[in-house]
């Protein structure tokens, strides 16, 4: 009700005024504790979520490690010698006997075997006179399996170790990760062959029928020269070139990459595959010719070439983001950080042959500036990126760090500022160190962007978008795709949603113009660790009532948060909005499969089941296509 200052009373206003002061301020005092209620919300949610983000080896204190050998605690490994037969893994028993033991001891995986002060480098003049200044490249706690370790001081840890250039030894330490004390050092082990040439990874050239093959190694070019043999399986093979890429500790921006995480990441070969027919069985192995003329062979691989673009035929697509790292001995809490890892992969090793490419949206390994994690990802999903193409996009464990060029100012890369992505897998960008590009598959046409450089209208990234986005023929390949990190569209994530914005900020502010104009067909982003499908939307608005099965025209553009594949789940906005179709917190990845020009599936598939748990199809013709929808189609004329 209003009431009228001109017919009260100077006694009644006075009592009205008093009145509304009161309940003015008894309502600020409340909005106040209700802002402090949801800022302390806020806090303790990006609390958990930087515990949970934290790095297994950055909770060890290396700098403060101090020497406690004693001749009465033994530590040894076996075998001695690892992959005989060419493996580039394998299980190591590590066997304990400790007459002191308490329960905070833990056992750390080093390599190169030799880790103490004199292996320092510049880089930790800061810190005074370390004994250890390298961290290990994993750890698990003594009484791991056996909980009378820290009465019996007796216990045997099964660890597997990767293939990383280098030998490996095992300390037994004390006085946890804070607090280190050495007590023991092992034997040295070692693989037969530590430089032998390991983890395929194959992605698309710029040219429809080529496809690269990038592997690691320990051999310099001056020691022997890369290569990739390969043909048709059953005539003769022929051989092409590789070239060599190394990374410097310097080339890194900042700790831990620069620090106790650096880990020497050998030699990185890229070898290009040309004149490929299309949807042809070719067999490869990677090799080294050596200075005194012998040979280094790989394992033989094999992998289908991609069909000409338009090309009619069944074509499948696995598309997630934010997959991390597993460790199958149970080392480093990875199941605290990465849980979901190791089904994931597994899922998708198991499907290998019901898909034909895979595209990684972004945050890959989640090394956060401990190198040697990139060997431990790219030897977990070997088994997929021999075999079919692994393109990969930038995403901010990948890329961001201050003063380096990224879009956000924040440490998530752990100093790696792009260097190691960008070195270790190729996508077919003009420059890897913008990390966009666009790539066909067929009757697909994929435009990948770089959500960690700027992508607004007037800036370079945001031109290679429209022109990627315009430079398809749709009636060859009807189906376009748009992937980047971040959410740049829609994603009911509770931060975004608290934000009110429920995308990146500055996200969809200029790119909805270019999805809706050129018609995008769906959207997919990773960042957002679970998993979210919208409607048809433009402008916060669903322009097509169906849910499951499309036809016609489309209206809008679909989008789609993947980034549910590995890493610690993330929570939704209490609130769902009209354009939210499903939600899921779980683990899994998306498959789209083209049956033709005009029939396409989308399946969101569980990981730990391999379960489609949502889908919907869309049915169209190339008319439907050309439709105009709204600001999609120029200005027209009646001239004749």
């Amino acid at each position: 009700m209003v009431i009228s200052k001109k017919i009260l009373t100077n006694m009644e206003y006075r009592s009205s005024h008093c009145l509304c002061l009161k309940l003015f301020t008894f309502v600020l005092f409340w909005c106040c504790l209700a802002s402090l209620s949801l800022a302390s919300i806020h806090s303790h949610r990006h609390s958990r979520q930087g515990e949970l983000d934290k790095h297994p080896l950055s909770k060890i204190n290396i700098y403060k490690t101090t020497l406690a050998l004693r001749n009465s605690v033994s530590i040894k490994a076996s075998p001695l010698i690892l992959g005989f037969k060419v493996e580039d893994k394998a299980w190591v028993t590590v066997d304990l006997v400790n007459p002191d033991p308490s329960e905070d001891d833990w056992v750390a995986v080093f390599s190169p075997a030799k880790f103490n002060s004199l292996t320092c480098t510049p880089e930790n003049d800061e810190i005074e006179s370390p004994y250890l200044c390298t961290s290990p490249i994993k750890y698990k706690y003594a009484n791991f399996s056996n909980s009378k370790y820290s009465k019996t001081g007796k216990n045997s840890l099964k660890f597997e170790l990767i293939n990383q250039r280098a030998d490996f030894s095992f300390a037994l330490f004390s006085g946890g990760l804070s607090n280190p004390k050495l007590v023991a050092v092992s034997n040295f082990i070692s693989f037969a062959n530590p430089k032998a040439p390991v983890y395929p990874r194959l992605a698309h050239g710029k040219l429809w029928n080529e496809m690269t093959v990038t592997w690691t190694s320990g051999y310099s070019i001056d020691e022997a020269v890369p290569f990739v043999e390969w043909g048709l399986k059953g005539e003769t093979h022929m051989r092409s070139p590789a070239g060599t890429l190394t990374i410097e500790q310097s080339s890194l921006c900042g700790a831990p990459a620069r620090t106790v995480g650096w880990h020497d990441p050998g030699f990185t070969h890229t070898s290009f595959l040309t004149n490929l027919w299309p949807n042809t069985v070719y067999s490869y192995r990677m090799g080294h010719i050596l200075s005194n003329g012998s040979y280094i062979w790989s394992k033989t691989y094999s992998f289908k070439s991609s069909p000409y673009p338009g090309q009619d035929s069944l074509q499948r697509v696995i598309i997630f983001g934010d997959l991390g790292k597993g460790e199958r001995d149970g080392s480093n809490e990875y199941s605290n950080k990465d849980p979901g890892a190791l089904n994931t992969t597994d899922q998708l090793i198991k499907d290998l042959p019901n898909y034909d490419i895979v595209f990684h949206i972004g945050d890959l390994a989640y090394a956060d500036g401990y190198i040697a994690d990139w060997d431990q990802f790219t030897s977990q999903v070997e088994p997929i990126a021999s075999t079919v193409p692994y393109m990969v996009a930038s995403g901010n464990h990948e890329r961001v760090w201050p003063d380096s060029g990224s879009f956000y100012t924040g440490t998530d890369s752990g100093g790696e500022c792009g260097v190691i992505a960008e070195t270790l897998y190729y996508v077919p960008a003009e420059n890897r160190a913008k990390f966009w590009y666009s790539t066909d598959y067929g009757m697909f046409h994929f435009c990948i962007a770089d959500s960690e450089h700027d992508w607004r209208q007037g800036t370079e990234q945001y031109k290679f978008i429209e022109h990627c986005l315009a430079s398809v023929d749709r009636r060859k390949q009807p189906w376009l795709i748009f992937a980047a990190h971040r959410p740049l569209g829609y994603s009911s994530n509770n931060y975004f949603g608290q934000e009110g914005s429920f995308d990146e900020p500055m996200g969809r502010d200029d790119l909805q113009k270019l999805w809706q104009k050129y018609r995008v067909d769906i959207a997919f982003y990773g960042h957002v660790h679970n998993y979210e499908r919208t409607c048809p939307i433009y402008q916060n608005t669903c322009v097509n009532s169906e849910e499951s099965h499309y036809s016609g025209t489309m209206n809008g553009t679909i989008h789609v948060v993947a980034g549910g594949a590995g890493h610690h789940l993330g929570s939704f906005f209490k609130g769902i909005p009209d354009w939210s179709l499903y939600r899921d917190y779980d683990f899994g990845f998306v498959k789209l499969t083209a049956f033709n020009r005009s029939s396409l599936l989308f399946e969101y598939k569980k990981s730990r089941d391999g379960k489609v748990y949502d889908s919907f199809t869309i049915n169209r013709e190339y008319k439907d296509i050309l439709a105009c929808v709204h600001d999609s189609c120029g200005p027209t004329t009646l001239a004749s």
